[in-house]
């Protein structure tokens, strides 16, 4: 989806744009991609789990860009990448294409800057005008600033799907179910 670019003044004073993902960025997000999940077991994917080829990130982006039913979201502070957000519906059945799921990481060095906070105000915003009226999302469980944020926003706390991830040590974790009426 296009949409228009947003600005906002970080906490520490710096300016963030806020715009949509698109080809050009297919190189730097291979690498958001890794990175994040380095700095984070709460991701679903493990860095090893990237395996896009510039030409295959390019195409995903392109196809999203043009996708009015989809938000690639990307946030850059001083010209690099910050971190990336994703809004999708959940379905094309009758009965659920009301519902959109979210999803967003950034940067571990940007974390507690308004920024998460302000893509999921502006991502919000946009599922509504694509007619959406309920966002869902789901959380680890342990990841107690996330949920935090996630409540800040306004999404509230629906249920909890038990050993939903199993990580590579053999431990498994739930997944707190959160939505947000729009």
């Amino acid at each position: 989806m296009k949409f228009e670019e947003r600005e906002i003044i970080l906490k520490d004073g710096r300016r963030c744009i806020l715009k949509p993902n698109s080809p050009e960025y297919a190189g730097e997000m291979i690498e958001y991609m890794k990175k994040t999940s380095e700095e984070t077991e709460f991701l679903l994917r493990y860095p090893d789990e990237v395996n896009f080829t510039l030409e295959k990130e390019k195409e995903i982006l392109g196809s999203l860009l043009e996708n009015p039913y989809a938000v690639m979201m990307l946030a850059t502070v001083d010209g690099k990448v910050a971190g990336n957000g994703s809004v999708n519906g959940i379905g094309d059945k009758r009965k659920i294409t009301h519902r959109c799921s979210m999803a967003i990481a950034l940067y571990k060095e940007y974390w507690g800057l308004g920024i998460g906070q302000a893509m999921i105000g502006y991502m919000t915003e946009l599922a509504g005008q694509v007619g959406w009226s309920q966002m869902d999302l789901e959380v680890v469980s342990e990841n107690e600033q996330a949920i935090a944020a996630y409540k800040k926003c306004g999404f509230i706390e629906t249920g909890v799907r038990h050993n939903a991830l199993r990580f590579d040590d053999g431990t498994y974790h739930d997944e707190i179910l959160m939505y947000k009426d729009l």
